[in-house]
């Protein structure tokens, strides 16, 4: 089963989650997921667990427990295309360049101001000028 597992402390390594998880079973993997551009933790990890009975008890054990000085949340991982967007509208997460038309899809590209220069010329500025 793959676990999801949030709000850890920014230092909080795969060892201590290895640990910490396998104390309930046996641990495939851990894995804490990295800003590509700082390179440091999101603050949330992903921890495989083959057996599905002692997954479930780690996270009855550990979700709302502390670790590292932190309160975390732990829960089954949903996979990727079953997962609640949460407000974000839907489907296409924005046009691709400038005046691109199409579908926008409410979810990410376009947006608002966001400072600096307005016009943004072909990188997908704020508002379209027609």
């Amino acid at each position: 089963m793959n676990i999801f597992v949030a709000k850890l402390n920014f230092n909080t390594s795969e060892s201590l989650l290895q640990d910490a998880f396998s104390r309930f079973g046996e641990v495939d993997s851990v894995k804490v997921i990295m800003d590509k551009m700082t390179g440091k933790s999101k603050g949330f990890a992903f921890v495989e667990m083959p057996n599905d009975d002692e997954a479930l008890e780690a996270i009855n054990e550990l979700n709302d427990s502390e670790l590292d000085g932190r309160t975390i949340v732990v829960k089954k991982a949903e996979p990727r295309e079953n997962r609640d967007r949460g407000g974000f509208g839907g489907g296409n997460r924005g046009g691709g360049g400038f005046r691109s038309g199409g579908n926008r899809g409410g979810g990410g590209g376009g947006g608002g101001f966001r400072g600096g220069d307005r016009d943004r010329g072909d990188r997908g500025g704020g508002y379209d000028r027609r």
